[in-house]
């Protein structure tokens, strides 16, 4: 490890044509090329040349959906009241409604704790 670093500050020494002249020298001695290695280190890195396979960023905000009130309707509509702060008419008239979006753009774990209330007052949730 010593050696590397030892390595390292000679390598600041350099000009910058020494430095272009010692990227060459590597290149032919090791028959590789400098570019396709910065492009094939960047993505391990997490630079900015990620492929575009990559994995989508985890999805922050959701809606939250109402399948189905099911049997016990009038716990889903208590619920659902205190979920979206509507008055209980208007939360009978979102449920009686189903299949129908609750809200939008809720934040993830809130979206998790809303799920979980309903589900337990018998409705069936999908998170979009």
């Amino acid at each position: 490890m010593a050696n590397i670093k030892n390595l390292v500050e000679e390598i600041k020494k350099l000009t910058l044509v020494e430095a272009a002249e010692l990227v060459k020298a590597l290149e032919e001695e090791f028959g590789v090329s400098a570019a396709a290695m910065a492009v094939a280190a960047a993505p391990a890195a997490g630079g900015a040349a990620a492929p575009a396979a990559e994995a989508p960023a985890a999805k922050t905000e959701f809606e939250i959906f109402l399948k189905d009130a099911g049997t016990n309707k009038i716990a889903v509509i208590k619920v659902v009241k205190e979920i979206t702060g509507l008055g209980l008419g208007d939360a009978k008239a979102l449920v009686d409604g189903a299949p129908k979006t609750i809200k939008e753009k809720v934040p993830a774990a809130e979206a998790k704790t809303f799920e979980a209330q309903l589900k337990e007052a018998g409705a069936t949730v999908e998170l979009k």
